[in-house]
């Protein structure tokens, strides 16, 4: 009888294979002072494992969806790269990033840990115009934390139940909340905040050899609705944002929900593909995309490359913590 012989992930026919466990995200450091739908937090072991792989160390981070902005914020704080532009199109968000890399920092922290949690007191404040960048900071990261699933676009309510029947305040840490604001005073130096389209920002950086890209688009290709229900800012031309990446000199990596029509794009632009496991806010384990030029250090997972060939996946074990 024949050796059966064990099949490449690049081979036109593949055999099952296991996805590895989702990361454990109590085990990433929290930079981020948001709880923020669609995160990253999950992400940074990939992240890291390709800054490893560059041939260089970058010089530049260009974040153009930057959102909760813990890939940049890891950046950061292990030196992956001297300084980080990070790009967010939402006035609330960036109403935060402004306040802290305007110097705010403390100000925010210390509005933070004398804020008294309750319900009236969340419905009072959100009432209150905002006359000041950083009162809008407040409001906005009050919002986060006390609307479900720290959700900030249109139609999202406040958090009923919460964990343990905690409410309201169930995801208010203010003592967490404030450190993590006065920690980022230690590399807000090296952080170019813009409130400002990130298309337009990749574009400003794409002849720089020294610039790399992580980039988390809206998941709205192929009529997907959740950037639609997450975000204010969830339009976006896809098909230019692929065509952008494939004019950037330096590397870039992107990340994207499992549909045909990102799969389609990505074939078109040559850019190669890998299915990486993650967990949602419901802790179900699920499937994204990671798209970039070369994912070769990304080989133990399952590759996607010609349109029709068939991948099937078995489902990862759930993760026990």
């Amino acid at each position: 009888m024949a050796t059966q012989r064990q099949l490449s992930l690049f081979s036109e026919f593949s055999e099952e294979i296991a996805l590895p466990c989702p990361v454990n995200v109590a085990s990433v450091p929290q930079r981020s002072p948001f709880r923020y739908p669609g995160g990253k937090t999950w992400f940074v072991p990939t992240f890291r494992r390709w800054i490893a792989s560059l041939k260089s160390r970058p010089r530049i981070l260009v974040e153009p969806f930057a959102g909760g902005g813990i890939i940049s914020l890891t950046a950061l704080f292990e030196n992956l790269v001297e300084r980080v532009v990070m790009v967010e199109l939402d006035d609330e968000v960036a109403a935060v990033w402004e306040t802290v890399v305007n110097g705010d920092a403390e100000w925010l922290a210390n509005r933070i840990l004398t804020f008294p949690m309750t319900r009236e007191a969340v419905e009072e404040e959100l009432q209150k115009p905002s006359t000041t960048k950083r009162e809008k900071a407040f409001q906005t990261i009050l919002k986060n934390r006390t609307l479900h699933g720290g959700i900030l676009a249109e139609g999202s309510r406040f958090i009923r139940h919460g964990e343990n029947g905690k409410g309201i305040g169930s995801r208010w840490y203010p003592k967490t909340l404030a450190q993590r604001l006065i920690n980022l005073n230690h590399i807000v130096g090296r952080i170019d905040f813009r409130c400002d389209d990130g298309l337009k920002v990749m574009m400003e950086f794409a002849s720089r050899e020294d610039a790399i890209y992580f980039i988390d688009p809206p998941y709205t290709a192929g009529g997907k609705k959740a950037g639609k229900r997450l975000y204010k800012h969830h339009q976006i031309d896809h098909e230019y944002l692929f065509t952008i990446c494939e004019s950037l000199v330096g590397d870039f990596l992107m990340t994207y929900d499992e549909a045909e029509e990102v799969k389609e794009m990505a074939r078109r632009h040559g850019f190669q593909m890998r299915l990486i496991p993650m967990k949602n806010t419901h802790h179900a384990t699920m499937r994204e995309l990671v798209i970039g030029r070369d994912l070769s250090w990304l080989d133990e997972l399952p590759a996607i490359r010609e349109s029709g060939v068939r991948y099937s996946v078995k489902k990862a074990k759930k993760q026990t913590s």
